[in-house]
């Protein structure tokens, strides 16, 4: 059965509801998120409404490792079904609670993530918004190349995505929607005494033994 999104869960463990007292981190990223692809005509091709976020409890607070990632639902050109290794396989479908399928899974690991810069933290939010396809189709974009996440040159890459941010910050949107990013990890749960969000599990790859297993 293909998991359903439900739920939010804090920091610490506690499951939260909507009368939850502190801050929806996935919310508020979602809202980001939302109103960069209504800004930016290059973000134009993102439905965030499709997009599943999370956030992932870091082991560390320390600012190396991974701070977020893109997770697509789909393999090579939007494909249902992949081969590897002479074998076929599938990957788990994600659901919203109205029946909607989800095609890229995002992720934040906290406290990491939010124990950077206001720059480096905007950065990010593009950096793993890029990586979506401008077709939607549940794939990456895909450079030339071997490095076909980031193309030849991953500082090309970065530097685009400032870029990328700073025009959208220059278009004026309101305040309440970025102000987050700029507070860290500790300085959020005393301001909103908690941070919570969803929490899903990594979506499983499926092996496949028959032609009819997957069902569009």
């Amino acid at each position: 059965m293909s998991p359903v999104m439900d739920g939010n869960t804090g920091m610490d463990g506690n499951t939260g509801t909507d009368g939850n007292t502190g801050f929806d981190f996935t919310f508020h990223v979602r809202r980001l998120c939302a109103d960069i692809a209504d800004r930016l005509p290059e973000m134009g091709h993102i439905d965030v409404d499709r997009v599943a976020l999370r956030f992932c409890q870091a082991r560390s607070a320390g600012r190396h490792g991974i701070h977020a990632t893109l997770t697509p639902l789909r393999f090579q050109d939007g494909a249902l079904v992949t081969e590897r290794a002479g074998r076929r396989w599938t990957i788990e479908r994600l659901y919203d609670e109205s029946g909607r399928e989800m095609l890229y899974l995002l992720s934040f690991y906290l406290p990491r993530f939010l124990n950077h810069s206001f720059q480096e933290k905007l950065v990010t939010v593009f950096h793993e918004l890029w990586h979506i396809a401008p077709g939607f189709n549940g794939d990456l974009r895909r450079h030339p190349g071997r490095c076909y996440a980031h193309g030849h040159d991953e500082r090309d890459y970065d530097r685009l995505m400032d870029q990328l941010a700073r025009r959208w910050l220059a278009l004026a949107p309101p305040p309440e929607i970025h102000e987050f990013l700029r507070y860290d990890f500790r300085q959020l749960q005393s301001r909103y005494r908690g941070v919570y969000g969803a929490r899903l599990a990594n979506p499983k790859l499926i092996p496949l033994y028959h032609s009819t297993d997957v069902k569009r």
